[in-house]
């Protein structure tokens, strides 16, 4: 019998990893590459489409505090295993549909099925496999589910060479079936097993388990890094969706693209840093620095435009921003707020975090349209070192809470 105190087993975060890389890969970044098959199949302006995947993103966020929920009361994995069923069915659906409407309903499955197997889900699987090590081994996974995008636009685009975007997704909703729902299984298996030896033991949690005595900090608390993730992946999300055409439209031309390159591997070397480094820093630092880095990033493409150099600097503090971001999503919930609410508070943030990236990229193209580029760049700036300070706000009410 495993020692309820050790860390989540390795071969179970590789595991992990191989199914958040399935998941966002099949569920999130292959639809840019689909998206257009898409739009001429049901005559519909590729704008309609991705409105409809904002529509689906956010109808997902709003049941984000429910997937924790239940993760909390059934575990991760099992709620996980249902939610790669439900991905599959969703997937199947979408393949399946004959009209657009039914297309649509079929893609808000598939966003509110993503609730339940990705990132949120997975971290508190991890933290229900080992009280141990928990914040290191959700670093791990997001280094290695980093390469989700890395290896599902060109295998989706490959894939799109021989098949239709409906056969596509066919082969994503069997790959749901056949790797990642045996997978969930296996974790489910493994945290129940490690959770009736914790309870034989009597050893308590690395991590605070019961809430903070102080309701209304509490709930400051919440709101306050709710406003923090929600900052952030308003301003993630709309750089990101634009970042190509709006290094362009600042004159930065090919070399705009070249930089724009360097992204994804900040993001990677800002979680190679950090899972070096980041064990000596509270996750509320980690997470004020996440949001300044974006800050920062944002002020130096304002100050630098169309200076090739400046432009590279701010993709890579954007990469690093981030890359930190990710982790800090799971790691400062289990810091502050500790093990047994764990999934609900994870819930929480993700659905402040994907409520707000939902309506990001058309908020940002109005603002672009209508005050400016350079000045809905500065909103971002302003919005990103907001999230900072709420972050900082988190620090100083969570140092004031007895046991945080």
């Amino acid at each position: 019998m495993h020692s309820p105190e050790a860390k989540a087993p390795a071969a179970a975060i590789w595991a992990l990893g191989l199914t958040q890389i399935v998941g966002y890969g099949t569920l999130y970044y292959s639809f840019a590459i689909l998206a257009p098959a898409m739009a001429a199949e049901f005559a519909l302006p590729s704008q309609w489409v991705y409105g409809a995947l904002s529509a689906a993103l956010f109808l997902g966020s709003l049941l984000a505090p429910t997937a924790g929920r239940l993760a909390d009361r059934h575990g991760a994995g099992r709620v996980m295993t249902f939610g790669s069923f439900a991905a599959a069915l969703s997937l199947a659906a979408c393949a399946a549909a004959p009209a657009r409407y039914s297309f649509v309903a079929a893609l808000i499955a598939m966003e509110i099925a993503s609730g339940f197997v990705l990132y949120a889900a997975a971290f508190v699987a991890i933290v229900q496999m080992g009280s141990v090590g928990a914040q290191r081994s959700i670093t791990h996974l997001t280094l290695i589910a980093g390469f989700a995008s890395t290896l599902f636009w060109p295998l989706t685009t490959v894939l799109h060479q021989h098949l239709s975007w409906r056969e596509v997704y066919v082969a994503f909703a069997a790959l749901h079936v056949l790797l990642c729902v045996p997978i969930h299984a296996w974790i489910a298996r493994l945290a129940n097993r490690r959770r009736l030896a914790s309870a034989g033991s009597g050893t308590g949690p690395e991590h605070p388990d019961s809430a903070p005595s102080q309701p209304a900090r509490a709930r400051a608390l919440l709101l306050m890094m709710m406003a923090g993730f929600a900052l952030e992946g308003f301003v993630m999300s709309a750089i990101l969706l634009h970042m190509v055409p709006l290094l362009t439209t600042l004159g930065l031309g090919t070399a705009g693209v070249a930089a724009a390159t360097l992204f994804g591997p900040a993001q990677v070397a800002s979680r190679l840093v950090n899972m070096v480094f980041g064990g000596r820093l509270r996750q509320t630092v980690l997470a004020i620095v996440s949001a300044a880095l974006l800050a920062a990033g944002l002020g130096l493409l304002l100050a630098t435009t169309p200076m090739t150099a400046g432009t590279t600097l701010f993709v890579v503090l954007f990469g690093l921003g981030s890359g930190l971001a990710s982790i800090i999503g799971g790691t400062l919930p289990l810091e502050v707020f500790g093990r047994r609410t764990y999934g609900l508070h994870v819930g929480w943030m993700s659905a402040a975090r994907q409520f707000s990236s939902a309506f990001a990229p058309f908020v940002f193209a109005l603002m672009m349209a209508a005050i400016s580029v350079p000045g809905a760049v500065a909103v971002l700036m302003l919005a990103a070192a907001l999230g900072a300070c709420a972050f900082a706000a988190v620090a100083v009410l969570a140092g004031r809470m007895p046991g945080l």
